[in-house]
């Protein structure tokens, strides 16, 4: 109830006190002294009152005056405005939030999950959460009459803001998580509003900033979240040196990215990826990429990158060779119709991977909304478990470095960058390109392979280099540059130059980023 309302309905239960005294003293004043009365005293006339307006009618007490008449059937005219108010007090709270709120409140030491919109991405990742926490409660933000669709799992839907929620819990176990779906939701949503005085943690998808934090905001973007989930799921293999990717919007710049960032499998460097798309501003931003890819130009033991100025409809060449042609137009509509051109008019290799938000039966589809709204991808708690992990194996090995909380935001994201690569590492020492798994036997047999492959000091070797690589290449993404002494004002790293060209200390220094596997396997449950 806001301000206003609350001022109209103080005021209104003023009045009406004031009209209840008014009868009981007339009733008194015109009742007290008269022949056979029995209303002599305001407690007679309240007793009066409460048995005729409640319609009990014991008759034990009753008027004698005329007066006295008029004041009983104003009583009576309240009994029926009584009754209304009760009945439609008892209506409101069973169709509205109350008795929601007070249901909800009978669960508070479970974990609640508010979302203020009910979307179709926010009905994916709750059912995801249901599964990953089956005792947890769905909250939706909006009244049952504004429901589109009926989820097939119990949730509540209560049109109230996130503070009321929080508020509601009263510090019961977990802290809420709080979900803000559409694009820009924090900046727009009134709902949203001070989200970041609350003692909860909210998760907001927006267009600007990646994977930063304001205090207890974390905000996401569904295209980083798509370039995550689509190298994971389809890693290249050794026959894949031709990489054609066509649109370049948020889409095919962040699988760009996560490609530089992830695509790091082994020492045969040679990987190709052809743009189509406007690379202007990518190129402004990523100026020092070229000291450790080549840009528009072959060099050998190392990927390239190709940007193409011509339209991907003119380069037939390109689309010949591709072994991989990634279709990710921001628009999935101008996607489909580029796939279709391909298949009608095109000499290619068939590998066509075509973005979709929903799936595509007979295609190689990726970026649906089952792919991006999970647990993992947006909340990415266990991702930022191993983050921190790999901070904590560097500690005990330099023990002047920090503790998570005290990095700044660029380590952070070193840590967590090195935490994504961690798949690849497992597959690379499985030997096998296909594992997708996180599980404890997987990883358990992959650190199993890491003790092994350490015995071999070329094994060794090649694995340091392997992680120099994909540690350089972060670096560099971030348009750091090598310097005799590390400089964070000026981006400046002795580390970043070729692997040859490191000490022993420093090569043994991407040890951690391997021995991480191990202590993940001792984490995960069997």
């Amino acid at each position: 109830m806001n301000k206003k309302n609350r001022k109209q309905y103080l005021l209104a239960v003023l009045v009406f006190l004031l009209y209840y005294v008014a009868l009981l003293s007339i009733l008194v004043f015109c009742e007290k002294d008269q022949p056979g009365s029995q209303i002599h005293t305001f407690a007679d006339a309240i007793w009066y009152s409460l048995v005729t307006i409640s319609s009990v009618g014991y008759g034990d007490v009753t008027p004698v005056t005329p007066a006295g008449h008029v004041v009983g059937i104003m009583f009576l005219l309240m009994s029926m405005g009584v009754l209304v108010a009760l009945f439609g007090s008892v209506v409101s709270i069973i169709t509205s939030e109350g008795l929601p709120m007070l249901r909800l409140g009978l669960r508070r030491k479970n974990n609640w999950y508010y979302f203020a919109e009910f979307t179709a991405e926010g009905d994916v990742l709750a059912k995801d959460i249901l599964r990953d926490d089956p005792d947890g409660t769905i909250i939706f933000g909006i009244s049952r009459e504004m429901e589109i669709e009926k989820p097939d799992y119990p949730c509540f839907f209560i049109n109230v803001s996130p503070a009321r929620i929080v508020s509601h819990k009263k510090g019961v176990g977990n802290r809420c998580k709080l979900f803000f779906l559409d694009e820009d939701d924090i900046g727009r949503n009134l709902k949203a509003m001070n989200v970041h005085e609350l003692d909860a943690d909210v998760y907001a998808r927006t267009m600007s900033g990646q994977e930063k934090m304001s205090g207890n905001i974390h905000f996401f973007h569904s295209y980083d979240c798509c370039a995550r989930s689509y190298w994971r799921d389809n890693p290249l293999d050794s026959s894949e040196d031709n990489i054609m990717i066509i649109g370049f919007g948020n889409y095919g710049m962040a699988l760009l990215e996560r490609a530089i960032l992830m695509n790091v499998n082994d020492l045969d460097f040679d990987v190709s990826y052809h743009v189509f798309g406007d690379s202007k501003r990518f190129n402004q931003l990523h100026v020092n990429l070229d000291a450790v890819m080549g840009i528009n130009r072959k060099w050998p033991g190392h990927d390239s990158i190709y940007f193409h100025d011509e339209e991907w409809e003119a380069a037939r060449d390109v689309i010949k060779m591709a072994d991989r042609i990634i279709i990710c137009d921001d628009r999935v509509e101008t996607g489909w119709d580029t796939y279709w051109q391909i298949i009608r008019f095109y000499e290619n290799k068939g590998r066509i991977h075509l973005r979709s938000n929903r799936a595509a039966p007979g295609t190689i589809y990726f970026g649906t909304n089952e792919q991006i709204y999970t647990v993992n991808q947006i909340v990415r708690e266990r991702l930022n478990d191993a983050a921190r992990l790999m901070n904590d194996l560097y500690r005990r090995s330099v023990p002047i470095s920090l503790g998570w909380d005290d990095l700044s935001d660029r380590l952070k994201q070193s840590k967590i960058a090195a935490a994504d690569h961690l798949l690849m590492k497992v597959r690379y020492l499985l030997n096998d390109r296909t594992v997708s798994s996180v599980d404890k036997k997987t990883f358990t047999a992959a650190y199993e392979a890491l003790l092994e492959a350490k015995k071999d000091p070329a094994q060794l070797d090649a694995m340091r280099r392997i992680e120099h690589v994909r540690w350089v290449r972060f670096y560099a993404y971030y348009n750091w540059k090598y310097g005799k002494v590390k400089d964070i004002v000026n981006h400046e790293n002795p580390m970043i130059c070729d692997y040859d060209d490191l000490g022993e200390e420093y090569k043994a220094h991407h040890d951690h980023a391997w021995e991480l596997i191990g202590e993940i396997a001792k984490q995960l449950k069997d």
